[in-house]
């Protein structure tokens, strides 16, 4: 009974993630914000994530509602912070921020948001930029490989806790037949 209980505690100790390996950063903060509808355009972009950024692997994209790119400089990186200067002022309409980043334990993360520039100062928008470019936000999560090799592995320590456990009765029952 021990050691059905131990290989029982041994199972749920390999089952159960660490905290550190499910650790990917996460999009904190951002201005503009998701779904913001401003009354003056932005001159930049800055994003705030939960670790600290990795400058070689960060990009940072500003599209419109027709997916174009805007003009932007390269993300300048201070900490957990990643900036765009956008090259040319933005008109009325629906704009995409889309990141790519690469967290502490080396997964990739990337999402994107939309936010809406209504400056009643510029002429209005066009029916091109009035629709909604909402990008839902996606974060890559454990890879499916690396998930299901987990699970293997699980599924691999449970059969050896319980063919342990097993034959360890087989012997003590066969110790006490030989003794009895």
């Amino acid at each position: 009974m021990r050691r059905l209980l131990l290989a029982a505690a041994t199972l749920l100790v390999v089952l159960l993630p660490g905290t550190p390996a499910w650790a990917h950063t996460a999009l904190v903060t951002s201005d503009p914000a998701r779904d913001a509808r401003l009354t003056a355009a932005p001159a930049a972009v800055s994003l705030v994530f939960s670790q600290k950024l990795n400058p070689d692997f960060t990009t940072i994209v500003l599209s419109d509602a027709a997916a174009r790119r805007v003009p932007a400089s390269a993300p300048a990186i201070a900490d957990a912070r990643a900036t765009i200067t956008l090259e040319q002022p933005l008109g009325n309409g629906v704009y995409t921020v889309a990141y790519r980043v690469v967290s502490l334990d080396g997964h990739t993360v990337q999402g994107a948001y939309p936010f809406t520039v209504a400056d009643p100062a510029l002429p209005a928008a066009g029916r091109a930029s009035e629709a909604a470019a909402a990008a839902p936000d996606s974060s890559a999560g454990l890879p499916a490989p690396v998930l299901a090799g987990l699970v293997a592995a699980g599924i691999l320590l449970a059969s050896l806790g319980a063919y342990f456990a097993l034959s360890g009765r087989r012997r003590a029952a066969r110790t006490r037949a030989e003794k009895g």
